[in-house]
C-alpha cells in the first residue's frame, strides 16, 4: 500500500518552533520502520496495509499530543487486490534526475 498524508494543526507550531507539531507527526513515521518521503506538502509512506493504516491514525494523533488545539489529516491511498503492487520508486523513477 502506498499513502500519503499532509498534517495541518492549528495553530503550525509554537512562536519557539514553527513546525513542532508537524514535526511531532514526521518523527512518527520516521520510528514506524516504513519507508517513506518526506515532502514539502505531505509524507508518502509505503508498506503493508494493516501497518500504513495504523501509522496513519497515529501520525493525525501526533499533532495533538503534541500540543496543536486541532488537526486536519489530508490522506491518499492507493492499493490493489493482490500485493505487490507499484513501489514510489517504480512509479517517480522516470521523472528524477
Amino acid at each position: 500500500m502506498i499513502a500519503e498524508i499532509q498534517v495541518i494543526p492549528r495553530p503550525v507550531g509554537t512562536p519557539e518552533d514553527r513546525y513542532k507539531y508537524v514535526d511531532a507527526a514526521i518523527a512518527i513515521i520516521q520510528a514506524s520502520g516504513l519507508r517513506y518521503e518526506v515532502h514539502g506538502l505531505g509524507t508518502v509512506v509505503e508498506g503493508p496495509a494493516d501497518k500504513v493504516w495504523l501509522l496513519l491514525q497515529a501520525v493525525h494523533h501526533a499533532t495533538l499530543e503534541a500540543g496543536a488545539e486541532r488537526t486536519l489529516s489530508i490522506i491518499k491511498v492507493s492499493s490493489g487486490a493482490q500485493a505487490g503492487g507499484p513501489t514510489v520508486q517504480e512509479l517517480v523513477r522516470k521523472f528524477r534526475q
